[in-house]
């Protein structure tokens, strides 16, 4: 059975940095598509960034936040600096796998707060 597990989330003031970590059991990342989403209150869930032949990113958080991978920890990173207040989020990580099998974290809760 596939797990995400996600960790690393928190309170942070406005201008700080968090990194989130999303560990894979029973998918090998390197053969799925990785990726990060987000859902604050009373919005859909978004696409943050997504790694896989390439990263991809949504236009706001370019220049901000990195996505990488670690494939002998089969782990994903998600470094997230210069947070802003709307940064204020669930972050859930997730994979795709064959195209078409979709999997989800439980998601970490990301406070940008002073």
């Amino acid at each position: 059975q596939v797990q995400l597990v996600e960790s690393g989330g928190g309170l942070v003031q406005p201008g700080g940095s968090l990194r989130l970590s999303c560990a894979a059991s029973e998918i090998i990342i390197s053969s799925a598509l990785m990726g990060w989403y987000r859902q604050a209150p009373g919005k859909r869930r978004e696409l943050v960034a997504t790694i896989g032949g390439k990263t991809n990113y949504a236009d706001s958080v370019k220049g901000r936040f990195t996505i990488s991978r670690d494939n002998p920890k089969n782990t994903v990173y998600l470094q997230m600096n210069s947070l802003k207040s709307e940064d204020t989020a669930v972050y859930y990580c997730n994979a795709i796998q064959y195209r078409s099998l979709i999997y989800w974290g439980q998601g970490t809760q990301v406070t940008v707060s002073s």
